[in-house]
């Protein structure tokens, strides 16, 4: 049986000669750099760029693993580029924000296109067939997946897998919210563009980790660990075991196993490295359920959907009345606008509009937007078949 590799060095700051260790060291057990990268190859390293917050909010991969993985791929004599499509802004903003954009620019590693859409065809597809990928990753050679280790309310984990979807420029990933608003068609989207991309290694950053209401409105959590893989699906494993969270519960695993996209099951992979049990937190905070593919089918009658599924809602003392989540919102009408009456001018949800795709809740800067569960849903949902 094939075993699937994933390095773990235990990784206890982002002093920068630590980072720079720890990464040769992960690196070197996979293979050595030489396996990822050849003079002249143009290869794009994409970290997690979701939004424009400072390293220590844990929101996007920290600038010092970005530097240290940027610094070793240059060794090759490749050619490097870097980006990502964030939720709101243009990635040079956020990349500037973030403080990746002047690591990139000491490394001389230039801003790949991640506005322009370029559609491909993508026959072996799960779900979808056709795509509508960013410019900078169809023109490469190869891609470096850099993600960051976080919570997700919608797919319960933002990890290697994950880190893809910001493969579609802005729009493109609104369109898909609304096509798919299915928890499991959508995870089944996830797969297809990282079989189709085929990122050659992953490192996640996860020395600070998000916990909670992720992926940008959770607590930053020391797990002083850095991941390194080329099966996104096995590193997502460690990364569930590392929280003690069931892999099961993360709805693309299942698929990424059947498209031999990576392995799901914690007893075919090897670990090299570090020893995970003195790492493993099992008071993790994260959603530790599955989600229910019955309450998120479209066919479901609205009426009885809005009262057993869960919903995003607003705790107006931190809104600060940005309308991030009303640009944010796909669909048409908004499923979260300003009122009619002006003299209350914080943003109110019509759930008959909201498809759940929790949008909202990812981009809000204040940490104003939960997800909540309403009575009747909490009482049934352990008898809801998947």
């Amino acid at each position: 049986m094939i075993r699937s590799k994933v390095v773990l060095i235990k990784c206890d700051s982002y002093d920068e000669a630590k980072v720079r260790l720890a990464v040769k060291r992960g690196i070197d057990l996979l293979g050595g750099i030489s396996c990822f990268a050849k003079p002249g190859e143009k290869i794009v390293l994409k970290p997690n760029l979701l939004a424009g917050d400072p390293p220590e909010k844990a929101v996007t991969t920290h600038p010092i693993v970005f530097k240290a993985v940027g610094e070793i791929f240059k060794s090759t004599g490749a050619n490097l580029f870097y980006g990502d499509s964030p939720g709101l802004g243009k990635p040079e903003l956020i990349a500037h924000l973030t403080g990746i954009k002047q690591i990139a620019d000491s490394l001389n590693i230039t801003l790949a296109d991640f506005q322009k859409a370029v559609k491909v065809s993508y026959p072996d597809a799960i779900l979808a067939k056709q795509l509508a990928l960013a410019k900078g990753v169809v023109d490469a050679d190869g891609i470096v997946s850099i993600p960051k280790m976080k919570t997700h309310g919608f797919t319960r984990i933002t990890g290697a897998v994950k880190n893809q979807f910001g493969c579609l420029p802005g729009l493109q990933k609104a369109e898909f919210h609304v096509k798919m608003p299915d928890i499991y068609d959508f995870s089944k989207v996830l797969v297809d563009i990282n079989n189709f991309l085929k990122p050659r290694l992953y490192v996640m950053d996860g020395i600070l980790a998000m916990e909670g209401n992720g992926p940008r409105g959770g607590e930053p959590i020391e797990m002083k660990v850095l991941l390194f893989s080329k099966d996104p699906i096995a590193m997502d494993v460690v990364f569930c075991k590392l929280i003690d969270l069931k892999p099961e519960f993360v709805p693309y695993m299942r698929f990424g196993r059947e498209s031999c996209l990576g392995t799901d099951s914690y007893n075919n992979i090897e670990i090299k490295g570090d020893d995970i049990e003195g790492l493993i937190n099992k008071n993790f905070k994260v959603t530790r359920r599955s989600p229910s593919r019955f309450i998120s089918a479209r066919s479901f009658p609205p009426f009885l959907k809005n009262l057993i599924t869960q919903k995003p809602v607003i705790t107006y003392e931190l809104c600060i009345n940005c309308g991030s989540c009303i640009l944010q919102c796909p669909v048409m009408p908004k499923a979260v606008n300003w009122p009619e009456r002006k003299q209350n001018r914080k943003p109110v949800f019509n759930y008959k509009q909201c498809i759940r795709c929790f949008c909202c809740h990812e981009i809000c800067p204040e940490k104003a937007i939960t997800i909540k569960t309403p009575l009747l849903g909490k009482f049934i949902h352990p008898h809801i078949p998947e």
